[in-house]
């Protein structure tokens, strides 16, 4: 007999999508270039936001999101290995893919901020580094890219042996919401991750936001802006 719980939470779900999307659009715009690399930047500034979003509801929210429920020691991944693990959410190995995940991800957006391009798009901070710095950076900048498309294949790859091999739903649950699980788990169902602490995580993930966007540089001198234009002279 099995039972409905609730697993994923909406702010889990809605970040999920949300990353997937933002990834997807990093990729593009890299790929398309010249004005769409003013779109590549507002994506990476967001993906930071929102990563910093989910680092502080993995402490704050609902059981499953929690990084204490699924990050696991050596012990309970062995255990999972030899098949005597039980339990809802992400499995012990699956925890481990999925914080690698989020923290490739967020170097890899953190690096962007110092990028440029040689052509029309600098990062926002590109001008607190030396060139040279901001050439390096950008250069594990655009092999991180391939990386992380690497890393999404798997986890692709993983959704699909669970699902026609094990015969385990997981992208329903994201979905959703909800998963049917044994009787014997219905305690498993999802607490906590209220509305005050929603607001906290949600308030320090526009504040990143707001940062990465260039927002910590102090104005420019009045001297290193442009002159303004004079006018044509009569004839």
């Amino acid at each position: 007999m099995t039972v409905r719980i609730k697993l994923w939470d909406l702010p889990t779900r809605v970040f999920h999508w949300a990353l997937l999307a933002l990834v997807a659009t990093s990729f593009a715009t890299a790929l398309t270039g010249g004005n769409a690399m003013a779109w590549h930047g507002r994506a990476g500034v967001t993906i930071i936001g929102l990563l910093t979003f989910r680092f502080i509801w993995g402490l704050v929210g609902s059981t499953h999101a929690r990084f204490g429920s699924f990050v696991r020691g050596p012990a309970t991944i062995v255990a999972y290995l030899r098949g005597r693990w039980v339990g809802v959410g992400h499995n012990p190995l699956g925890a481990l893919a999925v914080l690698g995940m989020l923290v490739l991800l967020l170097c890899q957006a953190l690096g962007g901020l110092f990028a440029n391009d040689d052509i029309a798009f600098n990062g926002p901070y590109f001008n607190v580094i030396s060139k040279d710095l901001s050439d390096w950076i950008t250069g594990w900048h655009k092999r991180g890219g391939w990386l992380i498309l690497g890393v999404v294949g798997l986890h692709l790859g993983a959704i699909l042996y669970y699902t026609h091999v094990r015969k385990e739903t997981l992208i329903k649950p994201m979905l959703t919401g909800t998963k049917e699980v044994p009787e014997s788990l219905a305690g498993e169902s999802a607490r906590g991750g209220g509305l005050a602490a929603l607001t906290a995580a949600l308030a320090l993930g526009f504040a990143a936001c707001w940062a990465a966007s260039g927002a910590l540089l102090p104005a420019p001198h009045p001297s290193e802006q442009a002159a303004p234009a004079k006018p044509a002279a009569a004839w």
